[in-house]
């Protein structure tokens, strides 16, 4: 279909929209979608005369999301407790530590120029680690809308992709991996709508259902539409496999028992502790030719 063609029947589709569906508005709510951090253009008024499309998507505004859902389950990470492995405590340590060494290896250079040029960038690197390791810090990026998730459940997504090698984090990683999948796919029907918006209305008409068309559809493409955006940073805060803190003999034991919802960590540190007796109890058999 030519533009031509679709100009001789856009103006009946009035005000029907894509981006401004009921059911979009449903499903960004519902995957968790911020409020403000949209696009300063009221999305509530091309519903004024449905007041059951209005009461549902107040109503989906007030609900958990999934993204509240996943910070939640996040936020309950075994060993990010102090008492316990204190991850949190180890992993800063093994960052203070990495950066260390690359400052001493930096300062053996003997170009001043570039020497300045990595030692800018290491001190970068150190003042984004600083962020989420000062609570207020992160706090504060949240508010300003650079980042999404509360600070222990970034803390449970860091661990989970650290080791995620061990079998109880090998299904929350594969989730994490999937919701940032669902990211890509959404901002990727956003691309190739706003690409099909502007071949066949151009970027000055109005769009459909009210909005400047184009130019509001390719605003929507930015960060702040992505509910997962911490996820698809997890890689920024890796540390090499050599300096990930090695897990104590409980905590290795506790991660090697797949978890599920209604086992609690107490069971599964009994049965941690009755599968380690029943190692020791074995007896030792001679192999005879």
């Amino acid at each position: 279909m030519t533009p031509l063609d679709f100009m001789a029947f856009r103006d009946l589709l009035c005000p029907a929209s894509g981006f401004q569906s009921l059911q979009f508005r449903l499903l960004e709510n519902k995957l968790g979608v911020k409020q403000d951090l949209r696009v300063k253009y009221n999305y509530i008024k091309i519903f004024g005369r449905d007041p059951e499309a209005i009461e549902a998507i107040k109503r989906s505004e007030e609900e958990h999301s999934l993204s509240t859902l996943v910070q939640s389950w996040l936020s309950r990470t075994p060993g990010l407790e102090t008492h316990d492995f204190d991850f949190w405590g180890k992993y800063k340590r093994a960052v203070e530590k990495m950066l260390t060494e690359q400052e001493q290896a930096i300062h053996k250079l003997s170009k001043e120029c570039i020497k300045d040029y990595h030692l800018a960038n290491v001190r970068s690197r150190q003042a984004v680690f600083d962020s989420i390791f000062n609570e207020s810090l992160h706090n504060a990026l949240v508010s300003r809308g650079e980042r999404r998730f509360s600070h222990s459940a970034l803390q449970g997504a860091i661990m989970i992709t650290l080791y995620r090698d061990e079998p109880r984090f090998s299904q929350p990683h594969q989730i994490l991996t999937a919701l940032m999948d669902i990211d890509s796919l959404i901002t990727k029907w956003r691309y190739n709508h706003v690409i099909m918006v502007q071949r066949m209305i151009g970027s000055q008409h109005l769009g459909t259902g009210g909005s400047s068309g184009y130019q509001y559809l390719k605003s929507t493409l930015s960060d702040r539409y992505k509910v997962f955006l911490d996820l698809f940073n997890l890689s920024t805060f890796l540390v090499p496999r050599h300096m990930i803190p090695p897990l104590t003999k409980q905590m290795k034991m506790k991660l090697s028992i797949a978890s599920y919802n209604w086992i609690t960590d107490e069971d599964q540190d009994e049965s941690a502790d009755s599968l380690r007796s029943s190692y020791i109890s074995l007896p030792v058999t001679q192999q005879t030719s």
